[in-house]
């Protein structure tokens, strides 16, 4: 109940206090990359239940001969780039908090077609509410292995508090003023989940 009351507090106070900056990152998104300002994609939530999770927009629409996305660091621009750094591509999903799909601290909403992909144990990633930011974030965020990154989450999951969300609020501060781990070697982001070892 405290985690929850919290979210909604802190999610409310942040959409308010931060709109000039949601308002001025959404015009120039629009002037740089176009329409749609907003990404929209629909993700696991607690328990593996689908949600619509919404981000600011990073890539250029840019297909290649077939029709299809070219890869993401063709589509990635230096703006957008930019905003993954900063995590200001992220203010969005203080919406998606408020609505309570999600929480300011939690394992991070991946893509559905990972569900079936995951071994028992990095399933229970899903028994929390996901979050904005989460432990496998301050503890390496991209930069680190699938395998890692779900064994945090679970660690998480079994360890969860108040104050540990707090410390991680505060670590997540800190990553974003040093921009530490915004992507896995060799890639925009971060390499496609194909399965681990059950």
């Amino acid at each position: 109940m405290l985690k929850r009351l919290f979210d909604i507090f802190a999610s409310l106070f942040g959409l308010l206090i931060l709109s000039p900056v949601i308002a001025f990152v959404a015009w120039k998104i629009r002037r740089k990359l176009g329409s749609p300002v907003l990404f929209r994609q629909v993700r696991p939530g607690k328990d593996g239940k689908p949600f619509e999770m919404i981000k600011f927009r990073t890539m250029r629409d840019a297909l290649d001969s077939q029709g299809k996305p070219l890869p993401d660091e063709e589509r990635m621009t230096p703006f957008g780039a930019f905003l993954r750094s900063s995590s200001l591509d992220e203010l969005p999903e203080l919406w998606n908090v408020l609505k309570g799909d999600m929480s300011l601290v939690g394992p991070r909403p991946l893509l559905m077609e990972y569900l079936p992909l995951y071994s028992k144990e990095q399933y229970r990633r899903h028994e929390a509410r996901p979050g904005v930011t989460g432990w496998a974030q301050v503890n390496g965020r991209n930069a680190i292995s699938w395998e890692d990154k779900f064994k945090l989450d679970v660690w998480y999951v079994d360890n969860r508090s108040f104050w540990l969300d707090l410390k991680i609020v505060f670590l997540t501060v800190k990553k974003v003023l040093v921009k530490d781990g915004i992507s896995a070697k060799g890639e925009a982001t971060m390499s496609k989940f194909t399965g681990c070892d059950k």
